[in-house]
């Protein structure tokens, strides 16, 4: 009987599919991960190190030190952005919640029509309703506090966390909610009891992305802030001065604006993986 002593062409590609798949995802997580990696290494640069490109050096604390002192204040900034988003996220999702439930369960007049305006709202650039709520926010007296940022906050989100949790709240049987009400539950025990447990996938990912968004939000803060509220990417904006950048310290700052993100992701990504497959499958 014969043998084959060469691998068949199918076989071969078949064989360098994986190394190939390998090798274009380990270049793919390189390109994404460079730049948050310069930035963790120029953190604890001097900027004579920046400056020269050093791969190796003496990392120091300095940057951290630095930021914290007048006029940047960052921890203080990096305080006012997790208060606002926190009360942001707070304040959205359960009334989002109400919203989608509402919208998903029961036949209302125009329902179409309100889906509509709420997705339009999406369409209009931020530029453009900035100067009405600068002149509202300064005749209330709110300019310049976090209470006027929760709100704005409030009032970006709500469309985007209604439409993503309407999609959630659309996936749970309504036979389950059914047997709930002969049994005698009103609608806010059966939200409570029975819809807020089986979306809670969709209800955290629909959470981590309002709070990307209230968290990494810049015009609004940059106009309606001016010492007492101003956030984080705020402060990012001070270090670049007349004098030059200073990208040591842009670098601590910027650190600083990643770790939440990245702490929040390790601490539920179980949860943000499920919701987000959920989310794709309806």
């Amino acid at each position: 009987m014969a043998t084959l002593t060469h691998p068949h062409p199918v076989a071969k590609r078949l064989q360098a599919t994986p190394l190939l798949r390998g090798l274009f995802l380990s270049f793919m997580a390189f390109a994404i991960l460079l730049p948050v990696i310069w930035i963790a290494s120029g953190a604890f640069k001097q900027l004579v190190d920046i400056f020269q490109l050093r791969i190796l050096f003496t990392p120091t604390l300095d940057n951290f030190a630095a930021i914290a002192d007048p006029p940047f204040l960052a921890y203080q900034k990096m305080a006012n952005s997790l208060i606002v988003a926190l009360w942001a996220v707070v304040i959205t999702i359960p009334l989002a919640l109400l919203a989608a439930y509402s919208l998903s369960r029961y036949r209302l007049p125009g329902e179409r029509l309100i889906l509509f305006a709420l997705l339009s709202t999406q369409f209009l650039p931020s530029v453009v309703v900035v100067l009405p709520f600068f002149l509202l926010f300064r005749d209330l007296g709110l300019l310049d506090t976090k209470t006027a940022l929760v709100a704005i906050k409030v009032a970006m989100m709500m469309p985007f966390a209604v439409w993503m949790l309407k999609g959630f709240v659309d996936g749970i049987p309504i036979e389950i909610e059914e047997s709930a009400r002969v049994d005698g539950a009103a609608s806010l025990r059966i939200i409570r009891d029975m819809v807020v447990p089986l979306s809670m996938p969709g209800v955290i990912t629909t959470a981590i992305f309002c709070f990307i968004m209230a968290w990494n939000e810049f015009l609004f803060a940059l106009i309606l802030t001016s010492r007492e509220a101003v956030t984080l990417p705020i402060a990012l904006s001070m270090l670049t001065t007349d004098e030059g950048d200073f990208w040591h310290l842009l670098s601590a700052a910027g650190l600083l604006v990643m770790l939440p993100m990245i702490g929040l992701a390790l601490l539920i990504q179980k949860h943000f993986t499920g919701g987000s497959t959920a989310g794709s499958s309806r």
